[in-house]
């Protein structure tokens, strides 16, 4: 069964983790084969903490960890007997998921990665700055860079400055696909299907594509999201109600120069024809919904 959604599923954003999750093993999957013999991708992690309280409060991980069975829970000095609690949630490290496209002839050195943007990469200042120093890394390092962001709130962190995409070209969804020597942005409103976009390779290879659109169906089928309740407004999964202007990185000016080539690359802003009259509703009413948040959506 197919999302009432022609492009993004709003709905969708109040299970990120799961999304993200199933996402990028459908990125990995969907470029595989297209890649030559001597390239592979592959999803890479990495674990870091936050100290900050804003982080803990917003974005937490938990999980249960034991389920009593009649043992009372601790002893004060005197021996007396505590209540028992019904699960014990224990805080995990937050862990950051990307696709990487490696070359296995060089020492699997890193061509290409792939980020799907989430809650904490759009929050706090402290979250932003570490996802624009990464920003910065893969430049520094020559690593080509897509970034797909299909929340429709919070701050703006893609790699192309905010500054330098005219107010009419922005959309709710925006893809950014940054070389060398060139950077591409796509988009896509509410109502518009997502783009198929090219992923970079290496200089004397051709670009593979990545059809967005077909992994957001994947994720709504495999994950079962057909069981969505859709009577009640979709929520957002803990971003800021306001938007605040782009802050530069805390250790170097992210935000310094302009790249050496922007392309614009949008599709249409026709409706699907075949939308059905109830989902044009909702649809209506998420974008009133998103404007009232300050959200820049193409007619």
């Amino acid at each position: 069964m197919s999302s009432p959604f022609p492009g993004m599923d709003p709905y969708l954003e109040a299970h990120w983790r799961d999304v993200h999750t199933r996402l990028m093993t459908y990125i990995c999957d969907q470029i595989q084969d297209q890649l030559p013999d001597n390239l592979v991708a592959r999803v890479e992690e990495s674990v870091s903490v936050d100290e900050g309280f804003d982080s803990r409060r917003i974005a937490p991980d938990v999980s249960v960890v034991e389920e009593f069975t009649g043992a009372s829970y601790g002893a004060s000095a005197e021996a007396v007997a505590v209540a028992e609690p019904l699960l014990v949630l224990e805080e995990e490290p937050q862990t950051a998921r990307h696709v990487q496209i490696l070359d296995v002839t060089s020492g699997e050195r890193v061509i290409t990665a792939i980020e799907v943007l989430s809650p904490t990469n759009k929050l706090t200042q402290m979250w932003r700055n570490d996802y624009r120093c990464r920003q910065l890394d893969y430049r520094a390092a020559g690593i080509n860079l897509v970034e797909i962001d299909l929340l429709r709130g919070g701050q703006y962190v893609l790699a192309a400055p905010l500054e330098f995409i005219p107010p009419a070209k922005r959309r709710t969804y925006m893809m950014c696909v940054r070389t060398r020597t060139r950077t591409k942005v796509f988009g896509a409103a509410l109502p518009e299907p997502l783009p198929v976009i090219p992923i970079p390779l290496r200089p004397q290879d051709r670009d593979v594509s990545l059809n967005i659109q077909q992994l957001i169906q994947q994720v709504y089928d495999r994950g079962r999201y057909s069981k969505l309740n859709y009577q009640t407004a979709p929520t957002r999964p803990g971003l800021p109600t306001k938007p605040r202007a782009p802050q530069p990185c805390s250790t170097a000016g992210v935000y310094a120069r302009k790249p050496a080539h922007l392309v614009w690359t949008l599709p249409s802003s026709e409706p699907t024809a075949s939308v059905g009259r109830a989902t044009r509703d909702v649809i209506r009413q998420t974008i009133v919904n998103s404007c009232t948040l300050g959200v820049v959506i193409s007619p």
